[in-house]
């Protein structure tokens, strides 16, 4: 298989196959980084939620108390 493939021109192995292979799994490639981008996202939203929590909770509780007294 590796001679057969090494036997075929430059511009068919680094050109036409990855363009073919682009064509046939372009819809699955793309749908899988929209997922990936999306799942990214959603766990730097949910970070950045808990972090305005912690910060609110931090601010307005009573100054009065210890800080490790709830």
């Amino acid at each position: 298989m590796k001679d057969a493939f090494m036997t075929l021109p430059w511009w068919v192995r680094w050109i036409a196959i990855p363009v073919v292979a682009l064509v046939i799994f372009g819809g699955m490639i793309a749908s899988v980084l929209t997922w990936v981008i999306g799942l990214l996202f959603k766990i730097l939203l949910f970070v950045a939620v808990v972090a305005l929590l912690i910060y609110l909770v931090r601010r307005f509780s009573g100054s009065s108390k210890s800080a490790g007294d709830w």
